[in-house]
């Protein structure tokens, strides 16, 4: 098989960017013209992972299958994982896909490609502990963040009915995953016992370990500090300061001493696939393609964009948000259509930090504004962050579905919520 331009990972970038030239070629030039590849068939939009983890968030009503997404944007979509890679002769292997039982669904497969585009995204970093792979949970993909609910949901039953009437997790990582699944726990945990008499409520313990001074290190001290005062009074636990030794089954082992917990969540750090390295392209120490200023890999007409891409940044990286993923699409779209007709697209890629937010929970966010822009960071929270929060993923939707589509999706989510709830318990 042989597509003009193939994209390999459907997150944020790599569907805004198959949904961009899908709808810019497609309709013209047949389904051959853009592939996107992906191992799950639903997308679902990363930075709320936390949310289907806490229950908050059905994410089989928040999924968007990838097949509706490539008829109505003009791509093609085929499932897949990417398993090896021949740069010169612009070919990508699949591997064969199997189902619950282990019998083959789709086989190996070779692609061949004009322009190919690396999306693969990133995972856990789990920097070498003890025990952190076995032991605690992790949020990579939405598999991930149900089966956390799953055992979320097992462990709050069992608590409503033990004798002792708590409940503990420990979360390691204090960035915004780390903070934001504490809020939604929290919101989850309130929710529930909303539903229960007064002899089956109990109590959740929530300790967030961090090994830097502060919480969300990478955001503004303001941020960081507003977030923590948060939480606090919702009474979760902070440590900073903090780094853990090792994880074992009912605990954390950390330099200041032993933390009990009934479920451990691993939220710090992330890094690309060891995969990567095999593929016969320049990598860095956390296994990202090395790109230049216009996205290329090593290889010719072979691009690379959001967290599995290391790219310059002045004398920094551009860091793995969704907001850098969501630029580089919107570059290598115009890029590639460029390429596609040949005409010259000399400029580089300069990407714009806009700042940072964060949620809190159902009512609450932090955050700053315009924060690389060459101005003064703006400060905001309360609804307002909250609801600025929310917009950033129906962006993401409008991307995807259209301004239309996108406003009936969230009118009918908001009524479903109405109707069934907000907590998951199903």
């Amino acid at each position: 098989m042989h597509y003009d331009i193939v994209v390999v990972g459907g997150g944020a970038g790599g569907l805004e960017l198959a949904a961009r030239l899908g709808r810019a070629l497609g309709r013209r030039d047949g389904p051959a013209s853009v592939l996107l590849i992906d191992r799950s068939v639903f997308h679902i939009w990363k930075p709320t992972l936390h949310e289907v983890a806490a229950g908050t968030l059905d994410a089989h009503q928040e999924g968007l299958s990838y097949m509706i997404l490539a008829r109505r944007n003009h791509f093609s979509y085929s499932p897949g994982e990417l398993t090896g890679l021949d740069p010169r002769a612009k070919r990508l292997t699949l591997g064969q896909m199997r189902d619950e039982d282990g019998r083959e669904v789709v086989p190996e497969r070779t692609i061949s490609y004009t322009h190919a585009v690396l999306a693969l995204g990133s995972g856990s970093n789990f920097f070498g502990t003890p025990g952190a792979a076995e032991h605690a949970y992790v949020l990579e993909r939405a598999r991930d963040a149900e089966r956390f609910q799953r055992h979320l949901l097992a462990a709050f039953t069992r608590a409503a009915f033990a004798d002792h009437r708590s409940l503990g997790v420990a979360i390691v990582g204090a960035g915004a995953t780390g903070v934001e699944l504490s809020a939604e726990l929290l919101e989850a945990h309130s929710l529930l016992q909303e539903g229960f008499r007064a002899e089956q409520r109990f109590r959740l313990d929530i300790t967030l370990v961090e090994a830097a001074p502060r919480i969300l290190a990478g955001l503004p001290e303001k941020i960081s500090a507003q977030a923590q005062l948060a939480l606090e009074r919702k009474q979760v636990r902070v440590l900073t300061a903090t780094p853990v030794t090792e994880v074992k089954a009912d605990r954390l082992v950390t330099a200041g001493g032993e933390i009990p917990a009934d479920l451990i969540v691993w939220a710090a750090g992330i890094k690309a696939a060891d995969a990567n390295a095999h593929f016969g392209l320049p990598v860095n120490r956390a296994n990202q393609f090395v790109v230049d200023d216009h996205l290329r890999t090593g290889a010719p007409d072979l691009y690379a964009l959001g967290d599995c891409a290391a790219c310059p940044w002045g004398e920094k990286w551009v860091p793995a948000r969704a907001q850098a993923a969501h630029q580089q699409a919107d570059y290598l779209a115009k890029l590639l259509l460029a390429r596609r007709r040949e005409r010259d697209h000399d400029a580089p890629f300069v990407y714009r930090d806009f700042g940072s937010l964060v949620s809190l929970g159902e009512n609450r966010g932090v955050g700053s504004l315009m924060g690389g822009l060459g101005g003064p960071n703006f400060f905001v929270e309360g609804l307002i962050a909250k609801w600025m929060y929310i917009s950033l993923h129906l962006n993401h939707h409008r991307a995807i579905l259209g301004t239309g589509n996108t406003v009936v999706l969230a009118l009918a989510r908001l009524l479903q919520r109405r109707v069934s709830g907000r907590l998951k318990l199903h």
